[in-house]
């Protein structure tokens, strides 16, 4: 065996160091938490792990075992995810029953993706929650006797999605597990899962991508240009996730209407300022709120680190911009106006009004002209 395999999930050797030692152990705990941010690699490393430990020496991937877990095949893998619910579905019936024919067509093209595309997230319309349907369909997963596999998984994406019935079903199902039989839950809010869950399960940490990485993925998995892969990398957190959802945005676009909001709410052209942000109030408003609401920080940390004196701008190509900001404003209170913009992100999570939140940018932007005094 050898970690190749596992290190071939980019930016996240520890967590295949720690794998590998567990592998080569030869006692392989029964349960493992693969909690880190969103769009880092878990699922990846979840599919590589289980084909290392099924792999023969001098194995390179290509083996019947390797295809199955890398298609999410049962009875070798079974892959529980969100997924919405269909008209009149109750308890009684399976994950998929009540599904329409549109929505099952969606899951199948999703699936799909996934499998091509290990880094790829899942996205189905109303698929919150992990239904406890999809938890009692473990039991029968794990009746089944499959002497081909000497490993086979469950893996729960988005382990934190379970509500406290679906998680107390699957704690049945931890405590004594056949032989050959590993859970794998991932999730990056591993304390929205109850204690007795927690403590069933060996923690590998995942970190965020460095920048190379993170582009380097991008271009191989998505397609995207290496001139666009690396600047939206510096703005991604480290979070393909995040980096797909600026890709989705139109990143360039993205840029120039965040500098024109900041100039306009910073002139006093309220209603300028409010067309600008208008066109984030349509699909998926609340996320392209809280996207713009983040471009703002990061320019405002940016004119931050411009005040000091240090030239790592996430904002690139803007420092003239940024040392002009500082040269008319030099007394703003520039954590204060960032502190409160982020109050206004979080409150678009307990349903506010967007217009109002838009009001809100513009005007705390606009304070900062007055918190410079002098320098209007």
């Amino acid at each position: 065996m050898t970690t190749s395999i596992l290190h071939s999930v980019k930016g996240q050797n520890a967590a295949g160091d720690l794998l590998y030692k567990i592998c080569s152990s030869d006692k392989i705990p029964h349960a493992f938490l693969f909690s880190g941010p969103e769009g880092v690699g878990k699922h990846f490393m979840a599919v590589k792990f289980l084909e290392l430990l099924n792999s023969l020496p001098g194995e390179n991937g290509s083996s019947n075992h390797a295809i199955k877990v890398r298609n999410l095949s049962e009875p070798f893998v079974k892959f529980v995810m969100p997924l919405p619910r269909g008209k009149n579905e109750t308890g009684d019936n399976t994950p998929t029953e009540k599904l329409s024919a549109e929505a099952l067509e969606q899951l199948k093209e999703e699936l799909e993706k996934k499998v091509k595309n290990p880094y790829y997230k899942i996205s189905l319309p109303g698929a919150n929650t992990i239904k406890i349907s999809s938890i009692r369909e473990i039991k029968k997963f794990q009746s089944l006797t499959y002497e081909e596999a000497k490993y086979r998984a469950v893996i729960i994406s988005d382990a934190h999605l379970m509500n406290d019935e679906a998680q107390n079903a699957l704690l049945k199902s931890l405590e004594e597990p056949p032989e050959g039989m590993i859970f794998i839950l991932i999730t990056p809010f591993k304390n929205e899962l109850l204690p007795t869950i927690l403590s069933r399960c060996w923690t590998v940490n995942f970190d965020p991508l460095k920048r190379e990485d993170l582009s380097q993925i991008l271009q191989e998995y998505f397609g995207v240009e290496k001139s666009l892969s690396d600047r939206i990398s510096v703005f991604s957190n480290g979070s393909l996730t995040h980096a797909n959802t600026l890709i989705d945005q139109d990143f360039d676009f993205l840029i120039d209407k965040t500098i024109n909001i900041l100039r306009n709410s910073l002139a006093l052209k309220y209603k300028t300022a409010l067309k600008d942000i208008s066109s984030f109030t349509g699909t998926n408003s609340a996320s392209q709120m809280t996207l713009l609401i983040e471009m703002i920080i990061t320019w405002l940390n940016d004119a931050g680190k411009s005040k000091l004196g240090l030239k790592e701008y996430l904002f690139n190509g803007h420092s003239d911009t940024l040392e002009k900001f500082n040269m008319r404003f030099s007394r703003a209170a520039i954590d204060e106006v960032v502190f409160r913009l982020s109050d206004l992100a979080h409150s678009i999570d307990n349903n506010l009004n967007l217009n109002v939140i838009a009001l809100n940018i513009i005007f705390e932007l606009a304070s900062i002209r007055y918190s410079g005094i002098g320098s209007a």
